[in-house]
């Protein structure tokens, strides 16, 4: 698949060649030389990315919430989806650094108009923000799954869609995402199912007892 816009992507071209030139880094460093992970692209992937996007452009949600910008791969996804059905995309992220690079992408891409960047602490931004949530994607700190979730629970709205990447792999993230499956499992108005798609996204939709969406 491809997008329709050529400046989305040119910038998505881009992100793929990055990708590929920090995989051969990594194999090159080998596995017993520590690595800084924040240096390199930990995107969901193609695959998972145009999952998302198509929930997106079917859901119609009107404010989207993405946890963890990073570099802003997914946040192309996720721009382009919330232009084509006119909805709001609020995208969170720690490191100024990595926040600057993902604007400076998404500007190429003409998609910048329709994010609200904000930096700092996740878990603080959310309490700065009194409104609800219609789609959220949550792809931060794995050890943040958990207070993440349970922050931005309260501000779902109803039929409001969480997905949560990196639920299956790698390996090392499977007890955070077990915890956060527990925490899912234990609120009374949520379903959720686990997709092998990427590294493991987990959908889960927020309903009413008599309006069951999943």
């Amino acid at each position: 698949m491809t997008f329709d816009d050529p400046a989305v992507q040119a910038v998505f071209a881009d992100y793929a060649k990055r990708l590929e030139a920090d995989a051969a880094k990594m194999q090159a460093l080998g596995s017993g030389v520590p690595v800084r992970r924040d240096e390199f692209l930990l995107p969901v992937g193609e695959e998972a990315g145009w999952l998302l996007h198509a929930l997106i452009v079917a859901r119609a949600p009107k404010r989207i919430c993405e946890l963890g910008t990073s570099y802003g791969y997914s946040t192309l996804f996720l721009a382009d989806a919330a232009r084509q059905i006119g909805a709001q995309l609020v995208t969170m992220e720690l490191a100024d650094y990595k926040q600057a690079h993902a604007r400076a992408q998404l500007e190429r891409a003409g998609l910048a108009d329709y994010v609200d960047f904000r930096c700092g602490d996740a878990l603080d931004l959310l309490k700065q923000d009194d409104g609800t949530w219609d789609f959220v994607l949550l792809d931060i700190w794995k050890d943040l799954y958990v207070p993440c979730f349970e922050a931005i629970y309260p501000s779902l709205s109803e039929e409001a869609v969480l997905c949560t990447d990196n639920m299956i792999s790698p390996e090392g993230a499977r007890p955070n995402a077990r915890a956060l499956r527990q925490a899912i499992e234990a609120k009374g108005d949520l379903q959720t199912v686990l997709l092998p798609v990427g590294q493991g996204i987990e959908v889960t939709v927020k309903w009413s007892a008599g309006n069951r969406s999943l």
